[in-house]
C-alpha cells in the first residue's frame, strides 16, 4: 500500500486545482503548472483538498500512485513559495557571470562554458562565486542546477569545482613523500 499516494493534499489559499482529462493544472500567485497523470490513477478535487486514488492493484499503477501524488504536492508548493537551489564554485579563477539570458562559467577550461537559462527559471548571482537557481517547477530547478554542477564536478583532493551550497565534499588524502 502506498502511504505517499494515500496522502490527502490540502489546497492553500489563492490556489486553484483543476483536472482536465489527463492533465492536472495548478494555478497560484507565482504562476501556473500542469502535469499529466497515469490513466489508472484518479485525481479528485473536493472540499479544498486533492485526493489521489488508483483504479486497480497492478504494479505499474501502484508505482504511479505515489509519484502522481508527490508531483501534485510539489506543484502546490511551487506555485505558492517556489524552489531554490544554491550553487558555489571553488577554485582560483573560477567564477559565474550572468550575461542576459546566459550563464557564463569560467571553470578552468581553455574556454568559458555558456549555458542558456531555461524559460521559467531565474538565476540570481549573489557574488561571482555563488548563484541561486529560482523557479516554481521543482523538476526544472533541480535539472538546471545539476547541469551547472556537471560543468566541473567537485574533486576530492582540493575540493575544486561546482558544488551545491549545502553539499559536503568528502576529501581524500594525497600522496605522501617518504
Amino acid at each position: 500500500m502506498s502511504r505517499i499516494g494515500n496522502r490527502i493534499l490540502a489546497i492553500p489559499e489563492n490556489v486553484t486545482v483543476e483536472v482536465v482529462e489527463n492533465l492536472v493544472k495548478v494555478k497560484g500567485p507565482k504562476g501556473e503548472l500542469e502535469t499529466s497523470k497515469c490513466k489508472n490513477v484518479n485525481v479528485e478535487v473536493k472540499d479544498g483538498s486533492v485526493y489521489v486514488t488508483r483504479a486497480n492493484e497492478e504494479i505499474k499503477t501502484k508505482q504511479m500512485h505515489g509519484t502522481v501524488n508527490a508531483n501534485i504536492k510539489n506543484m502546490l508548493e511551487g506555485v505558492v513559495n517556489g524552489y531554490k537551489k544554491s550553487l558555489e564554485i571553488v577554485g582560483v579563477g573560477y567564477r559565474f557571470t550572468l550575461r542576459g539570458n546566459t550563464l557564463v562559467i569560467n571553470a578552468g577550461y581553455s574556454h568559458p562554458v555558456e549555458l542558456e537559462i531555461p524559460e521559467g527559471l531565474k538565476v540570481d548571482a549573489k557574488s561571482n562565486t555563488e548563484i541561486d537557481v529560482l523557479g516554481i517547477d521543482k523538476i526544472k530547478v533541480g535539472e538546471f542546477a545539476a547541469n551547472i554542477r556537471k560543468v566541473r564536478e567537485p574533486e576530492p583532493y582540493k575540493g575544486k569545482g561546482i558544488k551545491y551550497a549545502d553539499e559536503h565534499i568528502r576529501r581524500k588524502e594525497g600522496k605522501k613523500a617518504q
